[in-house]
């Protein structure tokens, strides 16, 4: 079932160093939520670090970036100093936000994003196959497209 044109589910999430992140600290902005499989692996990496070295690109068009799976705190910042991610990784360890989002599979978190408003409405949503991801052309090209 779609979220598109839905009031983007709201939630409170711990980021890479502890810290509570909300939906609601990006109310004004648009936001690009990145739900993805797995910290470490290889198309997760390649999706992530394309939308981090493209980040300047995402910020010239006022839009900001979270990542969310169900990794834990400490994997996720690991991972993001490793890979030196320009935006916060937020844990989601019990998954209750990805179901809201319908990004929890059978098989775990589905790799999905969803493009939000100002007024945190989604204006844009993407799911694709786990083997797959759209990099960071792909996701500004759809969105030049709505903004």
């Amino acid at each position: 079932m779609s979220l598109l044109n839905e009031k983007a589910p709201e939630f409170t999430l711990p980021d890479s160093e502890g810290n509570k992140v909300s939906l609601s600290d990006f109310k004004g902005k648009k936001l690009l939520i990145v739900f993805y499989p797995g910290d470490e692996t290889a198309v997760c990496t390649k999706q992530l670090c394309s939308y981090s070295s493209g980040f300047e690109d995402f910020q010239k068009l006022g839009i900001g970036i979270i990542g969310i799976n169900v990794d834990s705190i400490e994997s996720h910042k690991k991972f993001k100093a490793k890979y030196k991610l320009a935006f916060p990784l937020l844990s989601d360890s019990d998954g209750k936000v990805c179901e809201l989002y319908k990004a929890k599979g059978l098989l775990g978190v589905k790799r999905s994003t969803y493009l939000l408003d100002e007024n945190q409405t989604i204006i844009f949503e993407n799911e694709v196959l786990p083997l797959f991801y759209k990099d960071k052309d792909d996701i500004i090209g759809a969105i030049q497209k709505l903004v």
